[in-house]
């Protein structure tokens, strides 16, 4: 990325910031964030109800944190909030509803090992060198920002309550952010509406449910305040091979999944990626997958959603992640706080959500356009986002006729998109250098 295309932010990635405002910043992180979604589904899923599910809940939350500070802080040291994965959640409802609780959660630790193993051996850093140059980045990171924005909607006009007052208090987000990106144009030295203009939109988005009763804080004042995580409540890890097997195919969707997330803080940071710290970032990734394993039962992944919010708040720095991973990790001992995030309305959070899937979308735009766009490239970038973006509209009894392990394949546009992307770059012949100096000539003249 050339000086003049550096993104401009307020705060770098190596760029210190005091702790107070980092805790408030890191707070917006974890503000805007559905961590809670994924495992709610998961746990109802495979039978948990009441404390249990709860607990699962509050692990989830506490597994988040330590697998946050591992790959901000130690590892890949870029500012990426690591969350559960929503690529593997058919494989582990299938496995924790049938064959129970401690096989769903052995089957996750071979997996979890052959990503820390992939990091370890520098094989996956070569691969990605190889076969995702910028350009497949950029498609992957296009990819992620449309096949997120379905979500995003839904979860304003599709979560249970009120229509009206979903509909008002999600476009109000969304209205009071887009607002705040507005002025921040317009008004680009003032560094705190930058900073807080999520936590802005967040605020108003709340008090107007709250004020039409589209939300409900009385769990906050049953929740307790503290208790302590424990790694494997529900019981000892059974391993049976097959789950094993499966979920270990799946787990290399999962990194492909969180590769578009480096990509995407690349794109908006700047912050070079070499080898060296995509194989830090993938043994990371494996280890706070295996926390997940031990505390929450789900396999984490970068969170595209927070890369989305760094484009608009402009604050980069890995101290305010790491801020962030820390207050997820003390949530993990306070039900009582846990109660107050996962009490905000989703239309609220989906509203900036929508927010942050336009700025994924412009981010992968930014990326592809300086590419040539000859007629391999315009091949791979129709096809690959075609595929992408199919999956959203595929009819449900197709996708249950197919295989079980495409099914779960299918179930992440970002991976077949990326995969589709992956694919075309190492099969199609690329063109001679003679053609494009031909092409330069043309559109000189």
């Amino acid at each position: 990325m050339s000086k003049e295309e550096t993104p401009q932010l307020v705060a770098g990635v190596n760029d210190k910031i005091p702790v107070g405002r980092s805790i408030i910043l890191g707070l917006q992180h974890v503000l805007s964030m559905d961590l809670y979604i994924m495992p709610l589904i998961l746990g109802s899923a495979i039978g948990l109800q009441g404390g249990d599910l709860s607990f699962f809940l509050q692990m989830s939350f506490f597994a988040c944190g330590i697998a946050t500070l591992l790959q901000s802080g130690l590892f890949m040291k870029y500012p990426i909030v690591q969350g559960p994965s929503y690529v593997p959640l058919g494989a582990l409802c299938m496995i924790g509803a049938t064959m129970g609780i401690p096989t769903m959660i052995g089957s996750l630790i071979p997996g979890a090992l052959l990503i820390i193993l992939l990091g370890a051996t520098k094989a996956f850093s070569k691969f990605i060198r190889k076969a995702i140059p910028p350009f497949i980045g950029g498609i992957i990171i296009l990819i992620v920002g449309l096949t997120l924005v379905p979500t995003a909607v839904q979860g304003v006009f599709s979560t249970t309550g009120n229509l009206t007052v979903n509909a008002i208090s999600g476009c109000v987000t969304f209205g009071v952010l887009l607002l705040c990106m507005v002025l921040q144009y317009k008004l680009p030295d003032n560094r705190l509406l930058h900073m807080f203009s999520v936590i802005i939109a967040l605020v108003v988005g709340t008090l107007t449910a709250l004020a039409l009763g589209g939300t409900d804080f009385s769990a906050v004042g049953s929740a307790a305040w503290f208790s302590l995580p424990q790694p494997f409540h529900f019981g000892v890890p059974q391993f049976n091979l097959e789950a094993c097997l499966l979920m270990a195919v799946v787990y290399l969707f999962v990194l492909l999944d969180t590769t578009g997330t480096w990509f995407t803080v690349q794109a908006i940071t700047g912050e070079p990626m070499e080898d060296e710290r995509v194989d830090r970032g993938t043994i990371g990734e494996g280890l706070g997958c295996l926390a997940g394993a031990f505390f929450g039962g789900t396999p984490m992944t970068g969170y595209s959603s927070n890369a989305g919010l760094i484009a608009i708040t402009k604050v980069a720095s890995r101290r305010v992640v790491i801020a962030g991973g820390a207050i997820l990790t003390v949530l993990g001992f306070c039900p009582k706080l846990m109660a107050v995030i996962t009490s905000l309305p989703t239309p609220v959070i989906n509203g900036v959500f929508a927010m942050v899937c336009m700025t994924l979308i412009s981010n992968g735009v930014k990326m592809i356009k300086d590419t040539v766009m000859d007629d391999r490239a315009t091949m791979i970038l129709g096809v690959s986002v075609m595929c992408g973006v199919s999956t959203m509209i595929l009819p449900d009894e197709v996708v249950q006729a197919a295989p079980q392990f495409v099914q779960y394949f299918l179930s992440s546009g970002i991976a077949v998109g990326g995969t589709v992307a992956i694919l075309l770059q190492l099969l199609l012949p690329k063109p001679r250098k003679e053609s494009y100096k031909a092409k330069e000539e043309v559109v000189a003249a």
